[in-house]
């Protein structure tokens, strides 16, 4: 009995061997004007057109299989008591046709102070240079929106994206997204706009530029204004 469960995890140990072999992680780290989340600010301390944020995460791709986990941090000072974001997220990617499909759960973190924490589940799917994601809100509040002894469960977020190279490392990137509050959110709906593009200098640096705002402004500080946002990344 004992030799046949040692040869069957030996088994399937030779088979995993070339996924494993396969699998990647990669690294980025970014500096931005501006950080802001759905068209909103993320540092509401400061009315300015640059405020700059620091950002950076890993990627865990396990081989062939489609599955990935990872972990996306930035700066950020909207909660009293926090300034960071840390981001955890796992999901799967794959195929239907010539489609790109990808579903997965995100956990938005903000160590200090823990009204902000949200979690989602998302779905996505790219066809050529189009993609299209929504969002759904699964914890109780949707980043505070919804405040003490109420409820932000059920908000929708449904984004389309465009990205197309157009010129040699040139790409042009918009997107435009809706916001859909669900449960005690009495905020207004609202929808948020990206119209910009990115340049690859190769070596995994790449140099990012696009305005950004959105259609209503979140309830807490006097911020929000459109902004050209530039980001400078590194990928490893």
């Amino acid at each position: 009995m004992t030799r046949a469960i040692i040869k069957t995890l030996g088994v399937a140990l030779v088979a995993t061997l070339p996924m494993l072999a396969s699998a990647q992680l990669t690294a980025n780290v970014s500096l931005t004007t501006n950080y802001k989340f759905r068209g909103q600010d993320q540092d509401t301390s400061k009315v300015k057109t640059v405020k700059p944020a620091l950002q950076g995460g890993f990627d865990y791709t396990f081989g062939e299989t489609g599955f990935y986990v990872g972990n996306w941090n930035s700066s950020v000072d909207w909660l009293s008591g926090n300034s960071l974001e840390s981001d955890l997220y796992g999901g799967y990617k794959f195929k239907a046709g010539g489609v790109d499909l990808d579903v997965g759960l995100l956990t938005y973190i903000y160590p200090g102070n823990s009204a902000g924490n949200t979690t989602e589940v998302y779905g996505a799917a790219t066809f050529g240079p189009v993609t299209a994601k929504y969002s759904h809100t699964l914890s109780k509040d949707y980043f505070a929106y919804a405040g003490p002894g109420m409820k932000g469960r059920n908000t929708g977020y449904l984004n389309l994206a465009f990205a197309q190279e157009v010129a040699p490392s040139t790409t042009l990137k918009a997107s435009v997204g809706f916001t859909r509050f669900g449960g005690d959110i009495t905020a207004p709906n609202f929808m948020d706009y990206s119209l910009g593009g990115s340049y690859d200098f190769g070596g995994g640096v790449s140099l990012g530029a696009a305005v950004v705002g959105a259609t209503k402004k979140a309830f807490y500080g006097p911020v929000n204004k459109s902004r050209v946002i530039v980001t400078l990344t590194k990928t490893l």
